[in-house]
């Protein structure tokens, strides 16, 4: 594609040299750099790609667009200017890969919790309806039935227009996606057309990036100012930010409640451990996720779908059969009847929000005594650090037991982090609290203090299938680990 071609619709500052040159590839990556390659100097969190620039002229790219011109441009290779490279890149995907998003009927997920529910309930959904369709999510991307590894919730803009172009050539024509409030400020959906967008919730996370809870709130209402009018907006009407979303919209306001009256309007009528009753839209339905919480994901596919033009009694129907994502309320029972639950619960909302439910559902058991619940949770580095002794005062508030662990360290001490955890445990809880620095022994010492139908939640990493420390990422699995556990309490 010719380079001018390509810069449609980019507002541009300046440019240098042939703008008719064929380009073949584009990328932020200096290292996939090749003759007819339009290299693109992205300002990263970490590192400047302005400062691979002349590795990427040596390795025969034909343009660069940056914000900034180098001190010397070389003959041969073009140079453009804009204001905003990562907005731009966006731009650029868009027109490079023809468009793929305006193609198919793409549907944003945003929210601090059910962002990886909602997305996968309606992938699985649409599926079952027998469409095709695609899954950008956290804990995979998919392809129809072909299953690719997730590094982010949201891509970068030149990935997803890959992976769009991909799933219309395997014949898809639906794809759902977690858009994530970094990937909104950093760009990352620039140039996509969406047919639909999705608020689940927010509450407090992610002020390590943010800088301030007004700021995370805006950048979750930003992909909803960007909706063409063409698109249809849903919002969880009972969150107090649900209607903040949908101000400027252009999109068609659409909402859902259990709690009020909404274009889409469900009850809880029963919980369980085993299931969900609820009324949505005056019709009695079970589904096998639990929780209340849940009650709102089911209640937001049900919506979404409807507004892509299904039938309600077959959304219903369907819904009603499919299971829990991985890693989301996964339960995992011993030998002797202890319940063991694994869920991505990785902020404060979201913990209490599964806990709640815990205890809620909890039952006396045929001993007559009600079920202790044993918690077992930690707090990621280099994330937002306020969180933590909130997280630890949510675990001792609804649990009998809890044991401070590590989640994903990364680049921190993990005992700094556990330290900073522990001055939110309440005075009178301290006796109840332990702190087990290596996860996979707080999870044995949590099966090891458990009775039959006792419930252990292991939570914060979910379906993750490593554990980071220093910056290295090493094989760990909590539902293996668990299984292993209960496997070797069987055995003694």
């Amino acid at each position: 594609m010719l380079l001018k071609n390509l810069l449609y619709k980019i507002p541009l500052l300046a440019t240098s040299g042939n703008m008719d040159a064929e380009i073949t590839s584009i990328t932020m990556d200096s290292r996939r750099v090749g003759p007819g390659c339009l290299f693109i100097a992205l300002r990263g969190t970490v590192t400047d790609g302005h400062t691979f620039i002349s590795t990427a002229v040596s390795q025969g790219a034909s343009a660069i667009l940056c914000e900034e011109l180098p001190a010397s441009m070389l003959p041969g290779v073009a140079y453009v200017r804009v204001q905003d490279a990562a907005r731009s890149m966006g731009l650029l995907a868009d027109n490079f890969y023809e468009h793929p998003s305006r193609k198919l009927k793409l549907i944003g997920i945003t929210g601090t919790n059910g962002k990886t529910s909602v997305a996968t309930l309606l992938f699985r959904l649409f599926r079952a309806l027998g469409y095709r369709c695609g899954l950008l999510s956290t804990v995979q991307n998919q392809i129809d039935d072909k299953v690719l590894p997730a590094t982010h919730t949201t891509p970068d803009s030149i990935t997803i227009n890959q992976l769009l172009t991909q799933m219309l050539a395997h014949g898809c024509t639906h794809v759902f996606m977690e858009v994530s409030s970094h990937a909104m400020v950093q760009e990352r959906v620039a140039g996509l057309t969406f047919t639909g967008g999705i608020f689940t919730n927010i509450t407090h996370d992610h002020l390590d990036f943010h800088g301030t809870f007004d700021n995370y709130i805006g950048a979750k209402k930003s992909f909803f100012d960007q909706l063409p009018n063409t698109a249809f907006a849903l919002t969880n009407v009972d969150d107090k930010r649900g209607l903040v979303m949908l101000q400027n919209t252009n999109a068609r306001k659409e909402t859902y409640s259990l709690q009020t009256l909404a274009s889409f309007k469900g009850k809880v009528l029963a919980d369980s451990l085993f299931g969900l009753q609820m009324l949505v839209d005056d019709r009695e339905v079970w589904f096998k996720l639990i929780g209340r919480f849940n009650g709102y994901n089911l209640l937001s596919a049900y919506g979404a779908a409807l507004l892509l033009g299904e039938d309600p009694t077959d959304v219903l129907t369907l819904l009603s059969g499919i299971s829990p994502p991985q890693g989301r309320f996964e339960q995992i029972i011993s030998s002797d009847k202890i319940v063991g639950i694994v869920d991505y619960a990785h902020t404060p909302d979201a913990l209490q929000n599964v806990l709640e439910t815990i205890n809620e559902l909890r039952q006396d058991n045929d001993q007559g005594r009600l079920p202790q619940i044993i918690t077992i949770v930690g707090c990621g580095g280099n994330r937002d650090a306020a969180k933590r002794p909130i997280m630890a005062e949510i675990a001792c508030r609804y649990s009998n037991r809890v044991i401070l662990t590590s989640d994903n360290p990364r680049n921190e001490n993990p005992m700094a982090i556990l330290e900073q955890m522990q001055a939110g445990v309440p005075p009178v809880d301290v006796k109840k609290t332990v702190t087990i620095e290596d996860r996979y022994e707080a999870i044995r010492q949590a099966v090891s203090l458990a009775h039959p139908h006792d419930i252990i939640l292991v939570a914060g990493k979910g379906h993750e299938t490593y554990q980071e420390i220093s910056g290295v990422k090493y094989a760990f699995d909590d539902r293996l680990v668990l299984r292993d556990s209960f496997a070797e309490r069987g055995n003694q």
